[in-house]
């Protein structure tokens, strides 16, 4: 059988912490009508005390690792595949994670595709254990706070409202005979790289100075224009990267069964549903969680398998999208192996 990678071990974490949609309205100024419907937030998980980032993923790594039923001494590698906003500036978190789950036998790095880090996680971490013999389970760990950098009086920035906070892990082990990670595909738009950027605090514009505090947050530098060339080319990205993930797969649209998808404003959810003839419950909309970043996927596929939208051989489609820009898809066959695998 050919060599492969399958997810053994799923693990997330939530803050105590909750926003309600009434919260969220009272906050940004729109009625909490909108911020239901079309935003598609009834509430949001966002950061209290002592939940940084690499906590929220070490909580996370903890539940992976008992789900997978593995000792820490197995994993081989750890990849940080969460935010960039970190407990400290230029700091790798993959080695505190490491140091407090007892990995002591796992080198590790940080990595980052912004909100498709999930996804270029997997192809990355895949591409490590069928290239390299003596890597055979490798942990991908996510802890997600941009919330602090959103400035919810902010309009311009509104399609970020919708941020919160949590951490997700994954186990990955070679040859494990389920839930095979088959094509991943990604795109960019680099046209992108500085429409929505926090403009302090890096080297573009340093030292800072007492008023940069004020300032530090995502802006637009031109709201209308980034929108309209969001809106006309996003859509279409993202079907690209379903698409050419499941044609690596040897697969197409009507092999879907299940789309772990990003949570995004309600009304492009559905759309993207009905352009891959889906219904609505082979996808699970995030409306109680808002976006969480790199760490929606993982909480929809959690979700899919607690509410038996995701079975054995089911194919399940990852996708999501970052601020700079990038689209990414990945495609996972659900259970056991029943047949040989090409990819």
């Amino acid at each position: 059988m050919q060599d492969h990678v399958g997810i053994a071990g799923v693990g997330t974490y939530l803050p105590k912490r909750y926003m309600t949609a009434k919260e969220l309205a009272s906050l940004t100024g729109i009625d909490e009508a909108v911020i239901v419907d079309k935003f598609g937030v009834k509430g949001k998980y966002v950061p209290g005390e002592g939940d940084t980032t690499s906590y929220m993923g070490i909580m996370a790594t903890r539940e992976a690792i008992k789900n997978a039923g593995i000792d820490p001494s197995d994993i081989d590698v750890v990849i940080w595949n969460g935010a960039q906003h970190k407990d400290y500036p230029c700091w790798l978190a993959c080695t505190k994670v490491a140091h407090e789950i007892n990995a002591t036998k796992a080198w590790a790095f940080d990595m980052e595709a912004m909100c498709g880090s999930m996804i270029v996680g997997l192809q990355v971490a895949r591409s490590i254990m069928l290239s390299e013999k003596n890597v055979n389970t490798v942990l991908l760990v996510s802890g997600y706070r941009n919330f602090d950098l959103v400035n919810h009086k902010y309009n311009a920035t509104s399609f970020m409202f919708d941020i919160g906070a949590s951490g997700a892990a994954l186990v990955l082990k070679k040859n494990h005979g389920a839930n095979v990670v088959l094509g991943v595909s990604s795109i960019v738009d680099g046209s992108f790289a500085e429409d929505c950027i926090v403009p302090v605090g890096g080297t573009k514009k340093w030292p800072m100075k007492p008023e940069d505090v004020g300032e530090y947050y995502f802006h637009l530098r031109d709201p209308e224009s980034f929108k309209e060339k969001l809106n006309r080319v996003t859509l279409n990205n993202f079907y690209f990267v379903i698409d050419d993930a499941l044609r690596k797969s040897g697969l197409s649209r009507k092999d879907i069964s299940y789309l772990a998808i990003l949570h995004f404003k309600r009304s492009a959810h559905l759309e993207v549903l009905t352009q891959l003839g889906l219904r609505e419950d082979q996808s699970f909309y995030l409306e109680e969680y808002g976006h969480m970043g790199q760490n929606d996927q993982v909480f929809s596929l959690q979700e899919g398998l607690r509410r038996g939208r995701v079975k054995d051989g089911d194919v399940v489609v990852f996708v999501g999208a970052g601020v700079g820009w990038t689209w990414n898809a990945a495609v996972v066959r659900w259970g056991k192996i029943r047949e040989p695998i090409s990819w």
